[in-house]
């Protein structure tokens, strides 16, 4: 079938919880979202079938488009459709992160070395990172080999060693891995995928250690040298390895093969593929984030290289305990403009993690909610900055001076001066109560810097766009446009420190229907200018000296600003903004904030 005799077209997202489906139709010319249902997946005792989650999410599909997509028995999809009865579809497409995502262990001869780059490597790849073995990890032998059996993972990283450097501990390590004879957490009687990314000399005895023990593969050095650290090939493996090893096994995958017209995507290199043609069909730069109950992921596309990094441990359900050690109890308050005894709060964020699926029911809930958000969104993009690196935007390569540089400056490929347009997604992104809301939490947490395009995944429709732009691009960038993002507006915000409420800049905006509107603005403050979805504005703008725009201290800035449901956002809090230790001064400013986006209502 050609592209241009393709009229219906359903795809699926097999999620870890939930199975998504979306049916998308030709209406007068142009793709549309039709309906969207979903149903629980069944990946897991007792139907241990993902295929009949996906047959159940795609009968709800059904009952709401009021027509046949399944076969009578409602074990198969007709195709293609049938203009005259209305039935069947023409294209079945999925994704899927079933079974959990992938998870891993990976080894390195030294755990702040090797290791550190071995757990960069998987979590570019889209990897959870379960434990990080070394030979100066301080366990025994014994107790390592008993943590491989107890993890179950789906894939061993094995690194160590530069090229031409010492072999023995490397081997070490793989004769422990051996002697584990690790079983794979899917499937059974099959062999457990080990990826050898270590030093080059070690390989024929790699292979003697493992060869008959695990499926093997090799692939260059993580860590050619001490100086140098060279991830994508490790990254690219891991992902083929992935799809070929892992997805393979999980029950009731080969039947759901069947039914798909292409290959099946992990959901994550699913959303990374739309992002990153958006971002070449638009010509723009991305980052976009998906935050979830146990895990964050973050995309970006800079200089038309593609990142990608998942942080495992923070999420707003099951992780939500491990974001609020890490950020802390200071950073966390911040963005709650009440007095709040530190007990109840703790007690809050626990009640969370054993209760995941609860809602917040009243406003201080949704407020300390909501704060919690913003540090799980800080934290991971600040990880994924870090892992973001490039050498001349071509070779993703890093020196070892960088590992203990944590501002990476001058080496992170995600320049905020440069992001055009910023994607939210995950419940308490899409799900806010209001749209300001989602515009605030994700200007608080990645700070962006000069005109920057707000947006939100209404329904993360993304991984089932991603698989379909390899079909069926030009469907999937309709959808994208017309029915998945929320547009929320633009953020206007000058790079430079606020001091005493000074002056920042002077502005005017030429609305499109030839209005002008012209003010001059303090720092510390939010402004909001109503401009609707759809809508554009040409903006000029004059910073004082001391406050960049992009173009240079105190130099003016011209351009365009994109409406949405927000607005136009003018944040001259400074960047990096502080927040005054006094802490009624603090929540003053703060509910100052929140009134002027009128956040939460009779607040």
């Amino acid at each position: 079938m050609s592209k241009s005799d393709i009229q219906s077209i359903l795809a699926t997202d097999c999620g870890s919880t939930t199975t998504k489906a979306i049916l998308i139709e030709k209406r007068n010319g142009v793709f549309r979202l039709i309906v969207r249902g979903e149903a629980p997946t069944t990946v897991e005792a007792p139907v241990e079938d993902v295929t009949q989650g996906v047959l159940n999410a795609v009968a709800e599909v059904q009952e709401l488009a009021g027509r046949q997509i399944l076969t009578d028995d409602g074990k198969a999809l007709i195709k293609p459709y049938d203009e005259k009865t209305k039935k069947g579809v023409d294209i079945y497409v999925s994704t899927s992160s079933a079974g959990g995502g992938l998870q891993m262990m990976v080894t390195g001869v030294v755990k702040t070395m090797s290791g550190e780059s071995a757990t960069r490597a998987a979590l570019g790849a889209g990897a959870i990172v379960m434990d990080v073995l070394a030979t100066n990890d301080g366990r025994l032998p014994h107790q390592k080999i008993q943590r491989i059996r107890h993890l179950r993972p789906d894939m061993i990283l094995l690194s160590g060693g530069v090229d031409g450097g010492n072999t023995k501990q490397v081997i070490g390590l793989a004769e422990i891995i051996a002697a584990a004879s690790p079983k794979a957490r899917l499937g059974v009687g099959y062999e457990l995928p080990v990826l050898y990314a270590g030093n080059k000399d070690a390989r024929e005895q790699i292979k003697g250690a493992l060869g008959n023990k695990v499926a093997l593969d090799i692939t260059d050095n993580l860590r050619p040298s001490m100086e140098k650290e060279n991830l994508m090939p490790t990254r690219q493996k891991i992902q083929h390895l992935f799809l070929e090893h892992v997805m393979s096994h999980a029950p009731g995958y080969p039947h759901l093969m069947e039914l798909t017209d292409v290959p099946i995507m992990p959901t994550p290199g699913a959303v990374g593929d739309i992002m990153q043609l958006i971002s070449k069909k638009k010509g723009i730069t991305v980052v976009g984030a998906d935050i979830g109950g146990a895990t964050t992921d973050v995309f970006s596309v800079f200089q038309g290289i593609y990142n990608k990094s998942v942080s495992a441990n923070y999420g707003m359900s099951y992780s939500i305990s491990n974001v609020f050690a890490e950020a802390g109890l200071e950073n966390v308050m911040r963005w709650v403009p009440f007095e709040m005894d530190e007990r109840d709060l703790r007690n809050r964020v626990k009640n969370k993690m054993i209760r995941p699926t609860t809602i917040p029911s009243l406003i201080e809930e949704l407020i300390v909610e909501q704060a919690c958000a913003r540090e799980a969104l800080r934290l991971s993009f600040d990880q994924h900055r870090s892992l973001a690196v490039g050498l001349k935007g071509v070779q993703q390569e890093r020196t070892i001076g960088d590992v203990f540089d944590q501002t990476m400056t001058g080496e992170s490929l995600v320049n905020l001066k440069d992001l055009n347009m910023l994607i939210g997604s995950g419940g308490v992104l899409s799900h806010a109560p209001r749209r300001q809301q989602t515009a605030m939490m994700l200007i608080d947490a990645f700070l962006p810097e000069g005109i920057t395009q707000l947006t939100v995944d209404s329904i993360f429709m993304m991984p089932q766009l991603g698989v379909l732009a390899t079909v069926q691009e030009e469907a999937a960038l309709s959808v994208f446009e017309r029915d998945c993002l929320i547009y929320l507006g633009t953020c206007v915000s000058p790079t430079g420190v606020v001091k005493n409420n000074e002056t920042v800049l002077d502005f005017t905006l030429e609305m499109p229907n030839g209005e002008k509107i012209s003010r001059k603005l303090n720092g510390g403050e939010l402004n909001v200018v109503p401009l609707a979805i759809g809508e554009v504005a040409k903006i000029h703008v004059k910073p004082c000296w001391g406050f960049d725009m992009g173009n240079g201290d105190g130099k003016e800035f011209e351009g365009e600003v994109h409406g949405g449901v927000v607005g136009v956002i003018f944040d001259t809090r400074g960047r990096p903004f502080t927040l005054p230790k006094d802490n009624a001064e603090r929540v003053n400013i703060v509910k100052s904030w929140y009134k002027a986006m009128n956040l939460y209502p009779g607040l």
